[in-house]
């Protein structure tokens, strides 16, 4: 039974010293010295500010992206051990004592590091030369700009790391689709691409490219799938259903994670939940829950009410009140009402409170049982401190001369009677009959008379106003707009009749205890609303700069500067790699036409698959033969390879340019207008819509032609060659060819183009021709 333990076990690895050697030499260009600079550079001063709310578990709203970028830095606080305590104020100050600056530099180290040995793996996986891949993980390890950005605490490695292992993990799940679909290896790579993905999106939106560039080729790869005869109905489904899975719902689910983490963290009130609206407030710690706490959940007639506005913008405020009026005309000669101004106020003040009035009744006390309002009722709402009713009339507003000015109506015993009915629409009611409640909803407040409604024109009015937000009646109002809707977010009833009870009603705390926690979806959807829609377009940053710039080199960065010896840290690309990059470019642009240029002129230098090559990455060459040749082709040449095994020719048109023994040129080949193709000894007589595809072979399994340098491209038994016949020819290895060959020979003598036969073996089809094995062909 324990025979086994008397053989040594035996442990066999390939190790790629290359790629070991890399990534050890990424680590130390990375980690080396990471603590250097102890002070803050550049955006740390931004990020840290976050890290410190982390760690106090402090919400906090940031446009620039998801959250998980900044919770990766977090963690690595975490791990070091970071309580939140600095002050992230100036960049150059000094970190203190209880900041781990290795710790939070770690990460995103790291990420930079591996970036190395992920460049040199996706060459690998397009298949490029070990020289190439090996070149293009040196350019990366040795570019200065990539080198700063990942010793800081920074976000750029860490987007760059998860957009590389994203392009990696799909390309060794594509390579391992012929030979291994649904293998462990084939699901640990197509999921690792939707978590990369998404951790991408995660960390800035930028990762979207990659992400919809994956999204888009592997629908693409399936498009093709979908044509292939020799999957059944229920494979192709399974496949569908697999990166359906992968690439869609994974990162879908991974992305509500990150929010979900972010919120479960930052569960306390802190300065940036005030753009949000009242109900995410009441449902952080401190802040606004600590005033809404005993809040009840229904608005009655006669409750004491604060009507914050939805919009936020320019600032949050509350519908508002105060004994001052409008002056009787405006500095450009307007006249106005003379009423009780009517504001926004971006502040809590005792000014800020209403009343809900029944216009039925006199009374301003909630009765016993609460008469709750609901969608569609009219209300007055007077004032709590003036006790003046909210009004509006035809009378151009102070600063918004087409929308209606809003006031509390002053009797002046003139003939200009009170306008203050309003009607209650509840926007995100769910039926006709809602009940207006606190913070939940959202409502409109509709003028009976004139049909206006009550919005915050977001004007600053002038000294006479106190610089206040103007508040106007809009007239022409279609549609929804945030600046239309306010909700109730503080909230009591009503209990005294006298005003000077009120008055001291109005300070005094609520009583009743009702929860107003909202859903993880919901507070998700207004965060996410709130990160692409906070950023204001019209502001640029003091380092912006055009595109155009970073290619030619004329601007870079200042990081940090030491206040004494004048060292200095700065963002610029390595002058070498991006110089030579930009000429390689242009000479590749230039290249490009001109071979194109010449095979317009049916002047042929390359082969077909690197003209396609040099059209897009990674095009199968056979699938462009597909969607590019003619149904009724009589005798069409299609690719040949010659005796290494290593170059694979084809073209298009109906003749085979052909890589002669000696090398010394190409030329095309006819094929003879009548030749015969015999049956094969295996399937004589087996009609062409049952026999199988045509199947490609590795290329050492290539059969050889007797006296010929070239190799057959395994042909089995084919009378018909059809378009489904060609997609399996991605698996044969494209290297490149040898040098360019330019211009073309007389055609060979016809009479050197031999009747087609079979082999001895009955499977490969075979020409001769002088040193010339064709393949493909279809009557």
């Amino acid at each position: 039974m324990l025979g086994f333990l008397k053989e040594p076990v035996v442990v066999t690895a390939k190790i790629n010293v290359s790629l070991v050697a890399l990534t050890l030499m990424g680590l130390i260009s990375r980690l080396w010295g990471l603590c250097y600079p102890r002070a803050v550079v550049f955006d740390e001063v931004y990020y840290g500010q976050f890290v410190s709310l982390y760690m106090k578990r402090i919400f906090f709203v940031d446009d620039s992206g998801p959250p998980f970028g900044h919770m990766l830095l977090a963690l690595g606080g975490y791990l070091g051990g970071f309580d939140g305590n600095f002050l992230w104020n100036r960049i150059g100050a000094e970190y203190s004592m209880n900041v781990p600056v290795w710790s939070l530099r770690l990460l995103p180290a790291l990420a930079g590091a591996l970036c190395v040995p992920l460049a040199y793996q996706i060459l690998v996986e397009l298949h490029f030369s070990h020289c190439a891949a090996l070149g293009a993980a040196l350019l990366i390890l040795l570019e200065n700009s990539l080198i700063t950005q990942s010793r800081f605490m920074l976000l750029e490695s860490i987007l760059i790391f998860f957009i590389l292992l994203a392009v990696v993990s799909y390309l060794k799940f594509y390579n391992l689709q012929k030979h291994s679909a649904f293998s462990g290896s084939w699901w640990f790579w197509l999921l690792l691409t939707g978590v990369a993905c998404s951790c991408a999106v995660g960390v800035k939106y930028m990762g979207l490219f990659t992400y919809m560039l994956l999204l888009a080729t592997a629908g693409l790869h399936f498009w093709h799938m979908i044509g292939d005869q020799n999957l059944s109905n229920v494979s192709l489904l399974c496949h569908f259903l697999a990166r359906a899975l992968a690439l869609i719902i994974i990162p879908l689910g991974l992305y509500l994670s990150f929010f979900y983490v972010h919120l479960a963290l930052l569960y306390r009130s802190g300065p940036h939940d005030q753009i949000m609206t009242s109900a995410f407030q009441a449902s952080l710690e401190g802040g606004l829950a600590r005033i809404t706490q005993g809040q009840p959940l229904e608005v009655a007639y006669g409750s004491q009410i604060t009507l914050r506005n939805v919009l936020g913008k320019p600032m949050q405020c509350w519908l508002h009140s105060h004994s001052n009026t409008y002056p009787i005309r405006y500095e450009n000669g307007r006249g106005s009402s003379h009423q009780q101004q009517v504001t926004c106020y971006p502040f809590k003040d005792v000014n800020n409170w209403w009343i809900v009035k029944d216009p039925g009744m006199q009374q301003l006390v909630v009765s016993n049982p609460p008469r709750p309002v609901r969608h569609g009722h009219i209300v007055q709402l007077v004032h709590g401190i003036t006790t003046r009713y909210l009004n509006t009339h035809d009378v151009a507003a102070p600063l918004s001369p087409h929308s209606q000015e809003v006031s509390c109506y002053i009797d002046y015993n003139i003939s200009m009677p009170a306008q203050n009915l309003w009607r209650v629409e509840i926007v995100n009611r769910e039926s006709d009959t809602d009940v207006w409640k606190t913070i939940l909803s959202e409502v409109r407040f509709v003028h009976v008379n004139t049909s206006a409604v009550l919005k915050l024109s977001g004007a600053s009015l002038p000294e006479w106003g106190y610089r206040q937000l103007e508040v106007v009646g809009e007239k022409l109002a279609k549609g929804y707009h945030q600046s239309m809707v306010w909700n109730v977010e503080e909230h009591r009833y009503g209990k005294s009749q006298e005003q000077k009870e009120r008055e001291v009603e109005l300070h005094s705390p609520t009583q009743m205890d009702i929860s107003k926690n909202l859903s993880f979806m919901a507070k998700f959807t207004e965060l996410q609303w709130k990160i692409l829609t906070l950023k204001n377009e019209d502001t640029e940053h003091k380092y912006s700069s055009s595109a155009l710039d970073w290619i030619t080199m004329d601007t870079n960065i200042a990081y940090w500067l030491h206040p004494t010896s004048g060292a200095q840290i700065h963002l610029l690309g390595n002058v070498a790699t991006w110089a030579s990059a930009n000429a390689a470019a242009l000479a590749y642009l230039c290249l490009s036409l001109w071979y194109l240029l010449r095979r317009r002129r049916k002047i042929y230098d390359i082969p077909e698959g690197l003209t396609a090559l040099c059209v897009c990455v990674q095009v199968e060459p056979c699938a462009l033969l597909c969607s590019q040749m003619p149904s009724p082709v009589s005798c069409r040449c299609l690719a040949a390879l010659d005796g290494s095994g290593r170059h694979l020719w084809w073209r298009l048109g109906c003749e085979l340019p052909a890589l002669l023994p000696d090398g010394e040129n190409t030329f095309p080949v006819p094929l003879p207008a009548c030749c015969h193709i015999p049956d094969s000894p295996d399937s004589c007589g087996t009609a062409a819509s049952q026999r199988s595809s045509l199947q490609i072979c590795a290329a050492q399994e290539h059969v050889e032609c007797p006296d010929c340098s070239l190799v057959l491209l395994g042909v089995l038994c084919v009378l018909h060659l059809q378009p489904r016949d060609l997609r399996a020819a991605c698996a044969v290895p494209r290297g490149a060819p040898g040098p360019a060959l330019e211009g073309h020979l007389e055609h060979p003598d016809p009479k050197a183009v031999t009747t087609p036969a079979w082999d001895s073996k009955g499977k490969h089809l075979v020409c001769k021709a002088k040193n010339l094995l064709l393949l493909s062909w279809k009557y």
